[in-house]
């Protein structure tokens, strides 16, 4: 049986399908203006990618931004929160996980969960720039870098600076100044991970983490983050063997192949 979990988040649109308990397909791509526009198009392109059609589908749920409206859409069968669907997502993929750090685009959460993957207790930060994925992309255009090259640049660095402020806007003009200076690039890439990864932290004390602890979502990939978070929390991070991405996509399909298939 084939089951489908759909999340579109501030700056992305996520699809998974999982067939026979493993994953058959996961798409990634921007969002459009719709959310239901975003849900149909990146659900349409998983599924041609997999050569499947939508009839094949099972059960499906959505998460994140608009999904009681894509719910309504049948294009999804139920819709489930998406602390719920990343907490799950991270859990169904490594059943040892109890904490998971979330950095998505326009917010950063920390979830912990159960012995069977229910959520216990979150945090999440989507109130300020700083501690998420935009925090890092206004930063690399300051710096006049790809945001994929921010992680590895700052790993080349041998005087990390230190940004003192916690405000994008004011992060940013530290930044310039630095520039200004001379300071080397690498420096300054370390000086915003490191700051980064300072206000991540804050958020996993607030809900008090337990091990094992999985790092998801797009901000996963840098390199350097994920050193930053290890040293400061003296564990090593479990990283999903799927696209970070799809974490929250990974849980709605797994919620849907519990829900919808055989009793």
């Amino acid at each position: 049986m084939l089951f489908a979990g759909i999340d579109i988040g501030s700056l992305s649109a996520e699809a998974v399908l999982l067939a026979e308990g493993r994953m058959a397909g996961g798409e990634i791509m921007p969002v459009l203006p719709d959310p239901v526009d975003s849900a149909r198009a990146v659900l349409q392109r998983v599924l041609e990618r997999c050569g499947l059609r939508q009839e094949d589908i099972a059960y499906a749920v959505s998460t994140g931004y608009g999904r009681e409206a894509i719910e309504k859409q049948a294009l999804a069968n139920e819709n489930i929160s998406e602390i719920s669907c990343h907490g799950f997502g991270a859990f169904s993929l490594d059943r040892s996980v109890r904490t998971v750090i979330d950095i998505g685009g326009q917010d950063a959460k920390v979830i912990r969960v159960d012995e069977r993957g229910k959520l216990g207790n979150f945090v999440m930060n989507d109130k300020c720039a700083a501690g998420t994925g935009h925090f890092l992309e206004v930063m690399s255009r300051a710096l006049e870098v790809e945001l994929e090259e921010l992680g590895e640049m700052s790993l080349r660095a041998k005087k990390p600076v230190a940004v003192s402020s916690r405000c994008t806007i004011y992060v940013e003009t530290e930044v310039i100044h630095f520039l200004q200076r001379g300071t080397d690039r690498a420096d300054i890439a370390a000086g915003i991970n490191q700051a980064m990864a300072a206000r991540v932290l804050a958020l996993v004390r607030r809900v008090g983490p337990e091990r094992e602890i999985m790092l998801s979502g797009g901000v996963a990939k840098n390199p350097a983050i994920r050193r930053q978070l290890e040293r400061d929390l003296g564990c090593r991070l479990i990283y999903p063997d799927i696209d970070p991405q799809l974490v929250g996509a990974y849980g709605a399909a797994a919620y849907a192949m519990q829900t919808g298939g055989p009793s």
